[in-house]
């Protein structure tokens, strides 16, 4: 299976990248020309595209898509609708124009609800409010994947998946990245939300109950 990845070259997007190669299959991954291509793993495709100025054709020979890309913390108001809202929408509506299966979006817990959210990420949890809500109605297989805090700590292998978690809890990257990978290549999960934290339950074994 083909996955582009967006964000590929961010903490969690290359790690995703990691496992999409050591599972057997091909990432490709969407990079700036100013994007570190070194973090990638070896033989990994990239396609030389921008989420603020979306060239459609970058969706071409994927079979799935997965949004793991961000402004990043700290980013200006502008800069977080421009690539968490706007470029995710613009990266749907491409995958949806040429028949790619399956689209993965990596979310943020708080996405359902923004304004029961701290002050200070309510403009970022409303972009990816939109985004969710445009995916969820963009006519594309989905799995949106909402973690908790995400740390760089060393992975796992557990999580805890339901509707809704215990939102003062943490996850690693390595983690969330095994769960975009699942949602990526399973034939069984469709068109499903889900919550995720640091758990007791092996990723796989918690993902097949979602």
């Amino acid at each position: 299976m083909r996955i582009l990845i967006a964000g590929a070259t961010g903490s969690t997007g290359q790690i995703l990248a990691h496992k999409v190669k050591q599972a057997g299959h091909t990432p490709i991954a969407m990079v700036r020309d100013s994007s570190d291509t070194s973090v990638l793993p070896e033989g990994c495709h990239t396609v030389k595209a921008d989420l603020i100025n979306l060239d459609q054709s970058v969706v071409h020979g994927a079979d799935v898509v997965v949004f793991a890309a961000g402004a990043g913390g700290g980013s200006s108001k502008n800069a977080t609708d421009a690539v968490d809202r706007n470029g995710a929408k613009a990266l749907i509506g491409a995958a949806q124009s040429a028949g790619i299966r399956r689209f993965v979006m990596l979310s943020s817990i708080g996405a359902d609800a923004p304004s029961n959210g701290p002050d200070e990420l309510q403009h970022y949890l409303n972009a990816k409010h939109e985004a969710d809500e445009y995916l969820k109605n963009a006519d594309i297989e989905y799995i949106i994947v909402r973690p908790v805090a995400l740390t760089d700590d060393e992975e796992t292998g557990m999580m805890h998946a339901a509707p809704a978690v215990d939102q003062s809890k943490s996850v690693t990257r390595g983690d969330v990245a095994s769960a975009l990978l699942l949602s990526a290549i399973s034939t069984k999960h469709i068109n499903k939300t889900f919550e995720m934290s640091s758990g007791d339950e092996p990723i796989e074994q918690a993902y097949a109950r979602i």
